[in-house]
């Protein structure tokens, strides 16, 4: 069993690898534009691979454009990546959109604003402070 998983998520990486370079240098359709694959999971027979893709956009419906396009040429990147893998079972390619990475940017720039808006507060306090230090060194 174990032999099993590790030569499916062997595959999956080999896989992982391929269909980025064949989506960025075969793959001409303006509609899928810069696309990056996150990861894929092949299934324990070979026959289905779920591929996760992140496209640099945040708009729900040009995600589903984008992920048409790539449904729709889906037969086509299988034939090119398989010429390119040795494999007697080529898996059935399933595109899946993952926002994590969006998601991740999102909550990395939220953290990093909060950081700066406390960084100012602070500052702010402490100038504050050194005010009434010296209006109060001054009344004496």
């Amino acid at each position: 069993m174990a032999k099993e998983f590790s030569r499916t998520r062997r595959i999956g990486q080999q896989l992982q690898q391929e269909l980025a370079q064949v989506l960025h240098r075969d793959i001409k359709d303006p509609r899928v534009g810069m696309v990056t694959v996150n990861d894929v999971e092949v299934s324990r027979d070979l026959s289905y691979a779920k591929v996760f893709v992140t496209f640099f956009e945040e708009d729900e419906k040009i995600v589903a454009v984008k992920l048409e396009a790539l449904s729709s040429a889906a037969g086509y990147i299988r034939s090119l990546v398989a010429g390119r893998m040795k494999l007697r079972v080529m898996p059935e390619l399933r595109f899946i959109y993952d926002a994590s990475l969006v998601e991740g940017m999102r909550m990395s720039n939220l953290v990093t604003r909060v950081i700066h808006n406390d960084e100012a507060k602070q500052k702010k306090a402490n100038r504050d402070e050194q005010s009434e230090d010296k209006d109060q060194q001054g009344e004496d």
